[in-house]
C-alpha cells in the first residue's frame, strides 16, 4: 500500500499498544515502524533491476524481520525516551511491522510474509491506493490524536478506524469473490477456453475489476464494474515468447519470468525486445492499449547475459487513465 496509509495503519497499531501510556508518542513511533518495511524500496540503488524486485516486499516484510527487529528497536527507543519498558516497545514495533505486510499482502504485488520460504502471498482484493480505505481511517485517527491519553474517545476513535477499516479488507474479498464469479461466467458463454485467470481490482476503488486470463497462446484482459449491462469485452495480447529465444534459458532470464509467475508477454519493436509485466495491467482502459504499467526493454551484453530498463512513464497517460477509470465505473 501506499506510504500514508502504511502510516496511518502503524500510528493506529501503535496507538492501540501503548496509546494509554504515552499518548501521541505512540501514534508517532507506530508511524514511523510502520514504513520501515518499505526501506527496501533503497535496494533500487545498489542492485539490477531483477535482484531489486526480488528484493522487494521479502525480507522486511516478513514474520522473520518482525520478530528478529521489534526487540532491537524497542531496546534502542527505550535508552533516550521516558519511558522504559522495553517489552511494551517490543509490542508496539512488532504490530507496527507485522500488520504492514499483511496489508500489502492485499495487494497485486503481495509479500514474502514467512521468508525465507520462497511464498509470496497476494490476495489482490485493493488496489495500492485505496481512499475508501485510508480516508476513513485517517479521520478517525485524527480524532483519536485530539483526545487525551486517559479518554475513553480516544479509545473509541482509534478501535473504530481499525474496525471499519478491517471490515473494508473483507468486504473487498466478497466484492473479489463476486467478480470473480462473473468473469468466469462470461467466458464460459463467450466459449473461452483458458489455462487460469487473475482478477483484481482497477486503480483508486473495487467496483471496476479486471481479469487476467491465460490462454494457450494469448493472455487475455477485461474489465467488469458492478453497474455494467453488456458483457465483457476481452482484449488479447499475445504470449510471444518464442521471440526470447536462447534467452528463454538465462538465469536472469529465468528469474524474471519467475517473478510475474508467467504472466508476461514480449514484443519488439525497432529490433528491440520488450518485456511486460501484464499483472498490473496497463495505464489505459482502451482495447489492445499497449503502455503497460511496467514495461521493460531488454539489453543484452557480449556475453548474451540479459539486463532489463524499465520504460517511463508518461504523466499525461496517468492523468488519462482516471478520466478514462470514471467513465468504465459506470458501466459499459
Amino acid at each position: 500500500m501506499d506510504s500514508l496509509t502504511q502510516i496511518v495503519l502503524g500510528a493506529a497499531v501503535g496507538e492501540a499498544v501503548l496509546g494509554r501510556k504515552i499518548g501521541n508518542k505512540a501514534m508517532l513511533y507506530g508511524a514511523i515502524a510502520g514504513t520501515i518495511p518499505d526501506l527496501d524500496i533503497f535496494a533500487n540503488f545498489f542492485a539490477d533491476k531483477v535482484s531489486a524486485l526480488e528484493i522487494h516486499r521479502g525480507f522486511t516484510h516478513s514474520i522473520f524481520f518482525s520478530v528478529l527487529f521489534a526487540p532491537i528497536f524497542a531496546f534502542l527507543v527505550s535508552k533516550f525516551e521516558k519511558y522504559k519498558n522495553v517489552k511494551d516497545w517490543s509490542w508496539l514495533f512488532f504490530w507496527a511491522f507485522i500488520t504492514h505486510p499483511i496489508l500489502d499482502a492485499q495487494t497485486t504485488w503481495g509479500t514474502q510474509l514467512f521468508w525465507p520460504l520462497d511464498i509470496r502471498l497476494a490476495f489482490k482484493n485493493v488496489f495500492v491506493v485505496d481512499p475508501l480505505y485510508t480516508i476513513p481511517f485517517l479521520v478517525l485517527l485524527i480524532l483519536a490524536a485530539f483526545q487525551k491519553k486517559e479518554a475513553k474517545k480516544r479509545r473509541f476513535y482509534n478501535n473504530l478506524g481499525l474496525i471499519i477499516s478491517s471490515s473494508y479488507l473483507v468486504l473487498t474479498l466478497v466484492l473479489k469473490g463476486i467478480s470473480y464469479q462473473t468473469f468466469t461466467k462470461e467466458l464460459a458463454a463467450q466459449n473461452i477456453q483458458y489455462k487460469g485467470i487473475q482478477t483484481k481490482p482497477t486503480p483508486l476503488n473495487t467496483i471496476l475489476w479486471t481479469a487476467n486470463v491465460e490462454t494457450e497462446n494469448a493472455f487475455l484482459i477485461g474489465h467488469s464494474s458492478f453497474f455494467d449491462k453488456n458483457p465483457v469485452d476481452f482484449s488479447s495480447y499475445p504470449k510471444n515468447h518464442e521471440l526470447l529465444g536462447d534467452l528463454v534459458h538465462q538465469p536472469k532470464m529465468k528469474r524474471m519470468i519467475a517473478i510475474t509467475n508467467g504472466w508476461y508477454t514480449i514484443n519488439k519493436k525497432d529490433d528491440a525486445l520488450y518485456f511486460n509485466d501484464l499483472r498490473f495491467g496497463a495505464l489505459s482502459m482502451k482495447p489492445n492499449a499497449e503502455n503497460f504499467v511496467f514495461k521493460y526493454k531488454i539489453e543484452v551484453d557480449t556475453n548474451g547475459v540479459p539486463s532489463f530498463i524499465e520504460e517511463a512513464k508518461d504523466k499525461r497517460d496517468a492523468k488519462k487513465l482516471l478520466s478514462e477509470l470514471w467513465e468504465r465505473i459506470k458501466g459499459n
